[in-house]
């Protein structure tokens, strides 16, 4: 099959077994996952309950409704071009190390070696930061979920010490790299339920809690009311929006699962670029519609966000807490709505380790970690167990700085978004300037609008990666300034040392496994 400019294409019809063999490595994962399947480990780390309940107070903060409503449209339309840019890319080469593969088939024989080293530890250290992020925001709505439960901030409630969230933070990291040592069938069927219940539980609430709630918000406030009250001392509001989109963009992510699953997923040069489009598409769709319902449940912002409130300042908490208490003269079923989005949260972080495992096993099979022999080995059930268990170790590793500083625990999770989508950018830099001509693309491809849409996913990502650069309070001191560049600079400065140092001299980018093809 060739594509209208006369360039081979891949044909859907090979099985992934034999598409993989072509790109150079054996099968070594099982091949089961359907397309709904992949479909539903992105859709499950994206997650929309996940990334709003936990940052909607930033949002209500940093312009409120207005950011709100439209910086998630915003966010969403720029996200879908990364989106479309990655599916191509992953149609012409569907295995589990993904972007930094990408980066390495992408960027020539010269550069191949230092792209796919860049890309790769930004892609892994920025999933282990997602993964963190995820379950440590879960054990904190678990803090807050007993707060109320126990009679709230104002009435006697239990509240956690840093130490008691540290071990929920854990415990629910065991749970999770226990369930991701099962049989790909069984995390199948945990990633279908988990889609399923993300899906179900935004329908639910967005109608739920604007019904129960006996004060409602009107239409103009939730469309048209924009925030400039914050107690961080910016006052501009094209700076408020532009900060204001964290909490959108931050939901956005975690779609290269589609593309770390590949290996385990039928057709995979076809239903990998359809899980990362699907996943994002629908996750938009159904995001907008939780963010408008909730809002609409919005009827003072100061309060929302006061700590002294019964949830301890935790906006959705309260809004679900008051509209029950208001209407019922109970909390109760507001407290059940947060284990609604708890299990949500849940799915989550384990799908999300899921993709960790996948990437340290791609990237250990290549030599690019250190006990890289230890890290790609399979059990019997084809589960990389070891990648499992060491991606879930380093995610409570990461909490520990929570226990210093919170300023730090938010500066190591920064690379979640930055460093992430940094992974995500480079090998579509390379495809539309070091490979605009030497592209082969797979069956899914974006034609003659594949270089417009890759320079816009580019200029997007440099665009987030300065904006959630700036200061976000002021006056500036140590408690307040943003420590994300710092992080995300010293991640580079630390790889590119490895680099020079030591790697350059062994890593050869990504090693085929079958016959004698050689590196690629």
């Amino acid at each position: 099959m060739v594509s209208q400019n006369g360039i081979p294409i891949t044909s859907s019809k090979d099985s992934g077994h034999s598409r993989l063999n072509e790109l150079g490595y054996k099968q070594e994962l099982k091949r089961d996952l359907s397309v709904l399947s992949n479909f539903a480990f992105s859709f499950s780390i994206i997650s929309v309950l996940t990334g709003i309940t936990t940052l909607y107070n930033s949002g209500l903060n940093f312009g409120g409704p207005v950011v709100l409503v439209y910086g998630w449209l915003v966010a969403g339309l720029f996200t879908m071009a990364v989106g479309l840019s990655m599916a191509e890319i992953c149609s012409s080469y569907p295995t589990s190390g993904g972007l930094y593969y990408w980066s390495a088939k992408l960027a020539g024989t010269n550069w191949a070696p230092f792209a796919s080293w860049i890309t790769g530890w930004y892609n892994i250290v920025g999933q282990w930061a997602v993964t963190t992020s995820i379950n440590f925001s879960l054990a904190q709505l678990i803090e807050v979920i007993i707060l109320l439960s126990t009679g709230g901030q104002n009435g006697g409630g239990y509240v956690a010490s840093k130490y008691i969230v540290l071990a929920i933070h854990g415990g629910i990291l065991l749970i999770h790299a226990i369930i991701n040592s099962l049989p790909i069938s069984w995390l199948s069927f945990f990633g279908q339920l988990a889609a399923v219940w993300n899906i179900i539980g935004v329908f639910f609430l967005m109608i739920c809690i604007p019904v129960v709630a006996t004060e409602r918000a009107s239409a103009k406030f939730v469309f048209t009311h924009f925030n400039t009250e914050n107690d961080a001392g910016i006052s501009s509001k094209p700076y408020i929006f532009l900060i204001g989109l964290l909490m959108s963009q931050y939901t956005l992510t975690g779609y290269d699962a589609s593309a770390h699953m590949s290996e385990e997923t039928k057709s995979a040069d076809i239903n990998g670029p359809k899980g990362i489009i699907s996943a994002i598409g629908i996750s938009i769709i159904v995001g907008w519609g939780y963010l408008i319902g909730i809002t609409f449940a919005v009827t003072d912002i100061s309060h929302l966000l006061n700590k002294q409130n019964d949830a301890g300042g935790y906006a959705i908490a309260e809004i679900f807490y008051q509209a029950f208490k208001s209407r019922f003269g109970s909390g109760t079923g507001g407290i059940i709505c947060l284990l609604v989005v708890s299990v949500a949260i849940f799915f989550c972080g384990m799908s999300s380790l899921t993709s960790n495992s996948r990437m340290v096993y791609a990237f250990s099979r290549d030599g690019a970690m250190p006990l890289s022999s230890l890290w790609h080995k399979v059990n019997q059930q084809e589960v990389p167990i070891y990648a499992v268990w060491l991606s879930a170790f380093i995610a409570f590793c990461m909490a520990l700085t929570s226990l210093g500083s919170i300023v730090a625990f938010q500066a190591m999770t920064s690379i979640a978004v930055i460093g992430l989508y940094i992974a995500y950018a480079l090998p579509i830099f390379f495809r539309v300037t070091l490979a605009r001509k030497s592209f082969v693309p797979g069956p899914f491809n974006l034609g003659k609008y594949g270089i417009i849409i890759g320079w816009i996913a580019v200029l997007w990502v440099v665009t987030i990666s300065i904006l959630f650069s700036l200061p976000v309070a002021y006056p500036i001191t140590d408690q307040t300034l943003n420590y994300t560049p710092v992080a995300v600079g010293g991640l580079f400065i630390i790889v590119v040392s490895y680099w020079l140092l030591s790697a350059r001299y062994w890593f050869k980018g990504p090693i085929t496994n079958v016959g004698t093809h050689g590196d690629v």
